[in-house]
């Protein structure tokens, strides 16, 4: 009994905590476009010392802040009780809310869906602990995957997540309980920001033949791509190259090198800062949108990532593979454009996280384009086959072996 009050307890407590974390970061984000219609040239001064101030404040404070938080939930499963003292900790937490916040003020392209599944899994389990119910990786799979729900509106892509990406331990007999959460928290999220639908509905499909045409191609462009994304971000880390160990060694020259590449693509393009959502809805909806709007939103989500700051890359991800949509577009002037433009968002996106269901299910749910499901499952499962063969790590299990709960600070 105690342990189901805990899950249930923590998946509203989610759904909370999911909804006002958005809120304050969509506020941020918005005041950040306000400070570059006013002070044009404010983001060459802003975003490189912000990156520096940040990626400072992150080592000395809270450490296990950095990045996403997807994969120090995965780091978290491997050690349920340990999970808690550094990785999932208040601490932890409360530093990657605030300073994913303060990221977005800054220009950044990261997202609030890696770090609230971070956040999602401290709660669950921290409602665990003041139940006096022991923690085991599915409090960590419940909490994250009800993070997921709760950020965009879409608790079968929760499901999914917890499933496909959060369950390498996976406890079947928690299952019921883990779906529950996962539900509740979307249904609380959903109670009070109301029925939306996050990048908008979109209701084109695709003749049978489109879309044995275009799944492919896009498939193969997207799983590139996205894979080279991951390997690009994998070798920051641990490449062995001169340029890259010495940054490593100076992680504040980093942050601020990094800070100055978004800040200049920022003020180049005019859209790649923050999280690319509006741009990215724009797309979506049918509006012409640059062709090389997708490499500028990649290498800025890339820069932002290594630099060793607070956020996630799952919003900065779908945007830029709305990017490389728009161009397969270009490519298939007969189809409808914005089918083939969830093609090549959904491509891309699998590319990256190596989670072809999730994928398929969030731009399913985000898009209400339900009709699209076969031709998107199609793309992403060509994405995830070709983008083994550029990185055959996947990335956050592999940035998650960085992370333990038996040697942090």
């Amino acid at each position: 009994m105690r342990r189901r009050a805990a899950f249930l307890g923590g998946a509203i407590l989610v759904g909370l905590a999911a909804l006002l974390f958005a809120r304050l970061a969509d506020a941020a984000g918005e005041l950040f476009h306000h400070i570059v219609a006013r002070w044009w040239w404010a983001p060459m001064v802003v975003t490189p010392f912000g990156f520096v101030a940040l990626v400072w404040m992150t080592r000395r404070i809270a450490p296990e802040a950095a990045g996403s938080g997807i994969p120090q939930t995965m780091a978290a499963t491997r050690h349920p009780e340990r999970g808690m003292e550094h990785l999932l900790s208040a601490r932890t937490v409360l530093t990657k809310l605030v300073l994913t916040i303060a990221a977005l003020l800054c220009g950044a392209s990261v997202g609030r869906e890696g770090p609230t599944v971070q956040v999602a899994a401290s709660i669950m389990g921290h409602a665990h602990r003041l139940m006096a119910v022991p923690i085991r990786a599915s409090v960590y799979i419940a909490g994250g995957a009800a993070g997921v729900a709760a950020a965009f509106n879409t608790p079968l892509a929760g499901v999914a997540f917890a499933i496909e990406e959060l369950a390498a331990a996976y406890e079947q007999r928690m299952t019921l309980l883990v779906m529950a959460a996962v539900l509740i928290a979307g249904m609380v999220s959903l109670g009070l920001a109301g029925d939306y639908v996050y990048f908008g509905a979109m209701g084109q499909t695709l003749t049978v033949g489109q879309a044995l045409v275009v799944a492919p191609v896009a498939g193969v462009l997207g799983g590139l791509l996205g894979g080279l994304f991951s390997r690009a971000m994998l070798a920051v880390g641990a490449s062995r190259a001169r340029p890259l160990a010495w940054l490593r060694a100076h992680p504040l020259h980093l942050a601020g090198l990094c800070g100055l590449v978004v800040a200049a693509l920022g003020l180049l393009t005019g859209i790649t800062w923050g999280t690319g959502y509006a741009t990215a809805h724009a797309i979506i909806s049918g509006t012409d949108a640059p062709y090389w709007f997708g490499p500028a939103k990649m290498l800025a989500t890339l820069a932002t990532a290594v630099s060793g700051l607070p956020g996630g890359i799952f919003a900065p991800s779908l945007s830029a593979g709305t990017g490389v949509g728009y161009v397969l577009s270009m490519l298939f002037p007969d189809c409808p454009a914005g089918a083939v433009v969830l093609l090549g968002m959904v491509a891309y996106f699998t590319g990256i996280v190596r989670a072809p269901l999730t994928a398929v299910i969030i731009i399913a749910e985000t898009t209400a384009s339900r009709g699209l499901m076969m031709p998107l499952l199609a793309a992403a499962l060509v994405a995830d086959f070709v983008a083994q063969f550029v990185c055959r790590e996947r990335l956050y299990h592999a940035l998650s072996l960085r992370f333990s709960a038996d040697n942090v600070r």
